[in-house]
């Protein structure tokens, strides 16, 4: 039996890979940001009857709430085998997290990293602990530009160049955090998992979503891959890879770039370091 820990595991591809894990009787932490759904999840997933599911509220808006609850998770658990950072969101216009940085960015990459850094003690009390960072093709469309960080900085807001930055971001940071894993116990990898008909896509306009909706899949597609580097012996010794469910595997030059991954990291960790 595995420890899992999952963010925004109350809808989507979180709950449907929860779902997965939970049936083959694993324990499983899911940190949400709405509890009243996520009471609501834990409830459907205690009806398959295997898996312990406990909750935490985990609202990435806030570094320090972050750092609350991932406190609260160092105090409570000894070791963790599995951080799937699951959660992200889209916003269709411009808007600031509770530090005043921009939203894409503070929520799907910032808070993401705290949180990760917070919790690699445990991970790495775990025989094998493994990171999963949910990332994009989407990042092919990203870039670094550490002056948009902070929401103020964006007089030229576009959603969907915010979003893939966010999501560059997380790949690099997969990348070099992999690297400063190598030769432990704790591995860390990324993927695309596809263009999924989830809460992500629900929340544009609606001509935008009838677009995007053609290409849709289900959340179970991702949540199979998902589960696979979770738990199957052939990605035990892979680090720094990035997989994907619909299309080729290829990440971009940019996610590939080691000083770039270095400097965000470095970027990343001064923003946060107060709360570490």
């Amino acid at each position: 039996m595995k420890t899992i820990l999952i963010t925004g595991a109350n809808a989507g591809i979180g709950l449907k890979t929860a779902e997965q894990l939970v049936s083959e009787g694993h324990h499983l932490i899911l940190a949400c940001r709405n509890l009243v759904k996520a009471q609501q999840a834990k409830q459907q997933l205690q009806q398959l009857g295997k898996g312990q599911v406990d909750l935490i509220e985990l609202d990435l808006n806030s570094l320090e709430k972050v750092q609350q609850s991932a406190n609260g998770i160092l105090s409570k658990y000894p070791h963790i085998d599995v951080l799937i950072n699951n959660a992200g969101l889209i916003s269709d216009q411009l808007d600031s997290t509770e530090d005043g940085f921009e939203k894409h960015f503070g929520v799907n990459y910032l808070g993401h990293y705290l949180w990760t850094l917070k919790l690699l003690p445990l991970l790495k009390k775990s025989t094998q602990g493994r990171i999963i960072h949910l990332s994009s093709i989407a990042h092919w469309v990203g870039s670094i530009q550490p002056e948009k960080f902070l929401a103020k900085n964006n007089p030229h807001y576009r959603t969907f160049s915010s979003y893939g930055s966010s999501k560059l971001q997380n790949l690099l940071f997969s990348n070099q955090l992999a690297k400063q894993l190598k030769g432990t116990s704790v591995t860390s990898n990324a993927l695309h998992p596809g263009v999924v008909d989830s809460e992500l896509y629900r929340q544009l306009p609606k001509f935008q979503y009838k677009l995007v909706s053609l290409a849709l899949i289900p959340p179970s597609k991702p949540a199979d891959l998902i589960k696979k580097m979770a738990l199957d012996a052939s990605w035990a010794k892979k680090n720094g890879k990035y997989a994907s469910v619909q299309t080729p595997a290829i990440s971009s030059a940019k996610s590939r770039n080691a000083r770039l991954a270095q400097e965000l990291y470095d970027r990343s960790y001064e923003l946060v370091k107060q709360y570490l």
